[in-house]
């Protein structure tokens, strides 16, 4: 008995189930009246450092997260943020680090 193949009949590539490319699938949402284009990132295409906008900590490579950015905005203006910070973006807002007796003005 010969062995078996695993190829689909007559030459056809298999189907892309995943969304597309290795960065997945595109969506928009709609945050303090912008319109936001969200990808998200798996781990094997995280090859880089990032630094969170939403708690100012850093992405190791190999770690999922989300990369947003505005609908008519320009690629510079990607931001790569944790997805918890981007669930949360509403309480985790860039803010300014200030020490603990620094004046507020």
């Amino acid at each position: 008995m010969s062995p078996r193949r695993n190829r689909l009949p007559g030459g056809a590539k298999p189907i892309d189930r995943t969304g597309g490319d290795r960065y997945g699938l595109e969506r928009t949402e709609e945050w303090r009246g912008e319109t936001w284009v969200v990808r998200q990132v798996g781990g094997g295409g995280a090859a880089k450092h990032y630094r969170c906008p939403g708690c100012d900590q850093e992405i190791p490579p190999g770690v999922p997260h989300v990369v947003a950015w505005q609908q008519h905005g320009d690629v510079d203006d990607r931001r790569h943020w944790h997805k918890a910070c981007w669930n949360a973006r509403d309480r985790r807002s860039a803010r300014l680090q200030r020490s603990r007796n620094a004046p507020r003005y």
